[in-house]
């Protein structure tokens, strides 16, 4: 063979070997952190990287379990009730599970809320489930930030069997959530939600960066390896926060996260500041995204709905010229027992509910008759 024969060989070589891997490296890439995940939660995991292109999902926390003034009247929605339409995406909870109560922190019972998740999932919507479990170490609330939490639950610790056996519940309960043709229905799971915070006992300065992360890293790989889970997306979320820096400071790694995100209630904020402050930690979300690979969200929200123009005049606003995937408004738990009145989304009657409709009629919001033709679990 002359030299020239064998260049041409080589590149022969070279181009054939390049078009061999290339289909498959293609396909790995396109896999959530989970590689032994479902066909659905895979098509799941795709699409709503597409869809973030024809606009943001709507979703809203407990919608088909409760609204002002209702609770557990079939097929209502407090989102139906004002625009005729369900939210795109639905929030649940699993606080209690772990203590063996019927029903979560929020009075939801697990068994309705099973019921829920599948009509959710059969209406072509998305779901998420956060999990505010409380404090192994001392039983009280997850709002009981006591020291050393995190590393007595860490292998080695004092209250890790214990946590383990917490960690099998949530496995059972969510390999009960199965579609009509016995599919798991995927689920984007929310655990150790507002990391940045110091009101959880997970959160902010009650773990350093290094337990959090194997924290994180513990949770999803016995649910992965141990319990066999394999169709949960994995999201982790901040509360406010002010930097790239500060954002990324508890972050696990790529190959434990599928969804980034963070939470924000507008409280005493100016509507100015709030768009402000939404518009810079969501740019910086959608940066960090891109360079990750990841799907971004705005997983809870609250707003002034005092306002009546709020859902255009503001919150629109602040998503204007963002690609997130979706945002999650908080529950409407109505008159609480402590006479405090909560709601985050309108309701019949409400002032902003015409403000709503409009926004709900907007091109670059997406609720359920959007998205159940999107067919994201295909």
């Amino acid at each position: 063979m002359n030299k020239t024969s064998g260049i041409l060989l080589f590149y022969f070589l070279s181009v054939v070997s390049i078009n061999f891997f290339l289909p498959v490296y293609a396909a790995a890439s396109e896999l959530p952190s989970d590689k032994k995940a479902t066909r659905e939660t895979i098509a799941l995991y795709n699409n709503l990287k597409k869809l973030v292109n024809k606009g943001t999902m709507f979703g809203h926390q407990d919608d088909l379990a409760y609204g002002v003034g209702w609770k557990y009247e079939d097929g209502r929605s407090d989102i139906r009730d004002v625009t005729g339409d369900y939210p795109a995406v639905y929030g649940w909870e699993l606080g209690h599970l772990e203590i063996d109560r019927p029903h979560n922190l929020d009075s939801v019972p697990f068994n309705r809320m099973q019921q829920f998740i599948k009509a959710g999932y059969e209406r072509g919507g998305v779901i998420t489930i956060s999990w505010h479990l409380n404090n192994p170490l001392t039983g009280k609330t997850a709002w009981d930030p006591a020291e050393g939490t995190v590393t007595s639950v860490l292998p080695g610790g004092s209250k890790n069997e214990l946590f383990k056996t917490w960690l099998d519940k949530v496995a059972v309960f969510m390999n009960t959530l199965k579609g009509i043709d016995g599919e798991f229905i995927p689920v984007i799971f929310r655990p150790y939600h507002e990391l940045n915070g110091n009101w959880f006992w997970w959160g902010g300065k009650n773990s350093t960066n290094d337990e959090f992360k194997r924290l994180w890293i513990f949770t999803a790989s016995y649910l992965r390896n141990e319990k066999n889970l394999h169709h949960l997306l994995y999201a982790y979320n901040t509360d406010r926060y002010s930097s790239r820096e500060e954002y990324l400071q508890k972050y696990p790694g790529d190959e434990w996260v599928d969804v980034i995100g963070f939470d924000i209630y507008q409280r005493n904020s100016t509507k100015e500041k709030f768009i402000a402050d939404i518009d810079k930690m969501l740019s910086t979300l959608e940066a960090i995204a891109h360079e990750k690979n990841k799907i971004p969200a705005l997983t809870e929200f609250g707003g002034n709905l005092s306002d009546s123009s709020w859902w255009t005049g503001t919150f629109l606003n602040a998503l204007s010229g963002h690609k997130i995937s979706w945002v999650l408004g908080w529950r409407n738990a109505g008159m609480k027992p402590g006479g405090q009145f909560e709601f985050y989304v309108p309701y019949k009657g409400h002032s902003t509910a015409p403000d709503f409709v409009k926004f709900y009629e907007s091109d670059k919001t997406i609720f359920q008759k959007d998205v159940k033709n999107e067919k994201l679990y295909q």
